[in-house]
């Protein structure tokens, strides 16, 4: 089975996405998304991502898996991703496709 990947410029069309795909009743299984991103960044992104979850009553294991993905390697980035917007995973760039798949399976997206 092959992935459906949509790709958005900016946080902004990223919560858009999200909200289509809740929509259309076709949620995703995954959401990796930038902290630096022009409009909205990915920690506001992430933010109003969950509370449109938390508004529809969609909690814990049913929440999308977010694996946040930045160039920033400090503890705050790290924190503030986790912590204020519920981050899944997050991974410091440069990012290779190995690290990707085996981050994908820790968090059970695929096995």
């Amino acid at each position: 089975n092959g992935a459906i990947v949509d790709i958005t410029v900016n946080g902004e069309e990223a919560v858009q996405a999200f909200r289509v795909a809740l929509r259309k009743q076709q949620p995703y299984d995954l959401i990796c998304m930038d902290i630096m991103m022009p409009i909205m960044d990915g920690h506001e992104a992430l933010v109003e991502i969950r509370e449109v979850e938390k508004s529809l009553g969609i909690t814990g294991p049913e929440e999308v898996k977010v694996i946040m993905l930045s160039a920033i390697d400090d503890a705050s980035t790290v924190m503030k991703a986790y912590y204020k917007g519920g981050a899944t995973s997050y991974i410091v760039k440069p990012i290779d496709s190995e690290r990707l798949i085996l981050e994908m399976q820790n968090i059970g997206v695929i096995a």
